[in-house]
């Protein structure tokens, strides 16, 4: 008799929601740390900019902490998936795009995390021009940098499970979807509207990874149920 096949890899549930919890400590903490003053985004007026990042490097330091850990789960999680998905017979261009677009994604939130902490020193918070320039390069790599990577992934996903069917078609749908949205937050670049395209991203994308988590752990499951071809 021949064994029955078994993927074998970190479950896809868990990674999921220690990346969505690990980002979230990072916001509730930082909230808490400023004592409740609003955040400043980085088109605010330079001072501005440079005032919010002096007055609270603590919480600087400790939500640059929660959102560069928050890339490794992401990252674990892109390459398990893709490597599911090979498991599970898809042979397309549609992995290795999933593949590029996960690990863009993940390394776009690194470099947000450490651009984040380096506005914690005193020396780059003395500096308005020096905040103003760390204050966008974080945003622009946790957002829209991110939005693209993360959009290329849940498209090499979603397309090639919807005409394989290993995701349910409604899913996939909506994966497709939410890559739009993600690919389309590089007009920020040209046109700040566009940038309402980025925590559409990030936050339904939230929960499309632990649906599809679900959906992909269930039919690893039922490949270990079907009878393997030859089998006594």
């Amino acid at each position: 008799m021949k064994p029955v096949p078994r993927f074998r890899g970190p479950s896809l549930i868990a990674l999921a929601l220690v990346h969505i919890l690990v980002f979230a400590a990072g916001l509730v903490s930082a909230g808490i740390l400023r004592h409740g003053a609003g955040y400043v985004t980085p088109f605010a007026p330079a001072e501005e900019v440079r005032l919010f990042f002096a007055q609270s490097p603590q919480a600087v330091r400790v939500s640059s902490l929660f959102l560069f850990g928050s890339a490794v789960p992401l990252g674990i999680f892109a390459v398990t998936v893709v490597s599911l998905l090979r498991f599970l017979g898809v042979r397309a261009a549609g992995t290795d795009i999933a593949f590029f677009g996960g690990l863009a994604a993940s390394i776009s939130v690194f470099l947000s995390g450490i651009a984040t902490w380096i506005l914690s020193v005193p020396e780059v918070s003395l500096s308005a021009p020096l905040a103003k320039a760390f204050s966008f390069l974080s945003f622009l790599c946790g957002g829209m940098f991110f939005a693209v990577g993360f959009g290329l992934f849940t498209a090499g996903v979603s397309v090639t499970s919807y005409f394989t069917r290993v995701l349910p078609r409604w899913l996939a749908a909506w994966g497709i979807l939410l890559a739009i949205a993600g690919e389309l937050s590089w007009l920020s670049l040209v046109s700040y509207p566009a940038n309402f395209f980025i925590p559409i991203t990030r936050y339904v994308g939230f929960i499309w990874m632990i649906l599809a988590s679900i959906a992909l752990t269930r039919r690893s499951r039922m490949v270990r149920a079907e009878p393997v071809a030859g089998s006594a």
